[in-house]
Formats: structure tokens, C-alpha cells, sequence
């Protein structure tokens, strides 16, 4: 599945594809484990090959929010503590059993300095966090919660089946109650 990731952006030579499989590490973590903590410095970014993870905070009344969600085939870390290297304010959580591929700050950094190829890897990584990122802020304060269901519903449809309910009016920014009354309007 990594192979296949790295092979469709069409970046890395084989060999530099090979060399981030050998220093990949497999690890799981069983529903509800935590790959990240707050608090914690970030030190891998983790290949998500099944499974799903929920990146969240928690506000100054307690609550959790939950900002992003991430499905398999795709890369997964606490950014912002993973490139300043100080300690996180979020939490990466498993909501299912998760299997990964974690690959060290360290080998990265090594990697970046011998090849142009993995800084234009990684500048296309942040770039698309950064899209997403955007994405979601002008969704967050453009559309009413029925409007962000529905782009969900068109846009992301696995979010709505494999999600909890509780994680999913999180991540939309509404109660479960008054995610349920839409949803109960928009099956109409």
C-alpha cells in the first residue's frame, strides 16, 4: 500500500521508495490506543495501511473536538509538533484497530538532506495538509452544519458510515442531537 502511495505521486526514484519500506516500522494500535498524546513531542509520521484514526483537542470547557479524521492509505502525524519538535496540543486517537507504518523525524531529516526528490516529497505533503486545512476552516465558518452534512454525505461518505456519531458531530461542529435531526431532514 506504501509503495503504491509513494509510486502514484511519481516523485521518489525505486530505490528511495525502497529505502523508506526498509526503515518503515509496522506497529497497531487497538481501538481507542492513542498514537500521540498532548503534550507529547511528535517525533514518526505514521502510514495509515487500515483502520481510522481522529486527530482532536480539548477546549477550555472540556470537550473534545475532533478536527480530522484519517482513513487508511494516507499519512498521519501531529504536524505542527512533528516540524518544531515541542510538544503537542492535540491528540491522534484510534477508533478502530489501526495497523501503521511509522517512519522516524530522524530518517526523514537524513533522507531530505541526500535527495532533492524527498524535500519535493515532503514540500507536496504540506502543501496538500495545507489545502485541507483551508478547506475545512472556510467550510467551518461558510456553510451551516445541514450544508457541511451534505458536502460530507457527496464528498466523504465513508466519514458517515465508519464514523461514530459522537466524532462525527465533533468533527461538524454540532451536538449528536442536532446532528441527528439532520441527518433525519437530509434522509427525507
Amino acid at each position: 500500500m506504501l509503495e503504491n502511495y509513494l509510486k502514484k505521486i511519481n516523485i521518489l526514484t525505486d530505490k528511495e521508495i525502497e529505502e523508506i519500506k526498509s526503515v518503515g516500522k509496522k506497529s497497531n494500535l487497538k481501538k481507542a490506543d492513542y498514537f500521540i498524546r498532548e503534550g507529547e513531542t511528535c517525533k514518526d509520521v505514521a502510514f495509515v495501511l487500515s483502520g481510522t484514526l481522529r486527530s482532536y483537542y480539548v477546549s477550555d470547557k472540556g470537550e473534545e473536538i475532533t478536527y480530522c479524521i484519517t482513513f487508511p492509505n494516507n499519512f498521519m502525524t501531529a504536524y505542527s509538533s512533528f516540524i518544531t519538535e515541542l510538544s503537542t496540543e492535540e491528540n491522534i486517537q484510534a477508533i478502530t484497530n489501526v495497523e501503521l507504518i511509522t517512519i522516524p523525524k530522524s530518517i526523514i531529516d537524513v533522507l531530505a538532506n541526500q535527495s532533492p526528490n524527498w524535500v519535493r516529497f515532503l514540500r507536496l505533503m504540506a502543501e496538500k495538509q495545507y489545502i485541507e486545512l483551508e478547506k475545512r476552516i472556510f467550510q467551518l465558518q461558510k456553510n451551516n452544519a445541514s450544508q457541511r452534512y451534505s458536502d460530507l454525505l457527496k464528498n466523504q461518505p465513508e466519514y458517515i458510515e465508519k464514523i461514530p456519531l459522537q466524532y462525527l458531530a465533533s468533527y461538524l461542529g454540532v451536538s449528536q442531537r442536532h446532528l441527528s435531526r439532520i441527518r433525519r431532514e437530509i434522509s427525507f
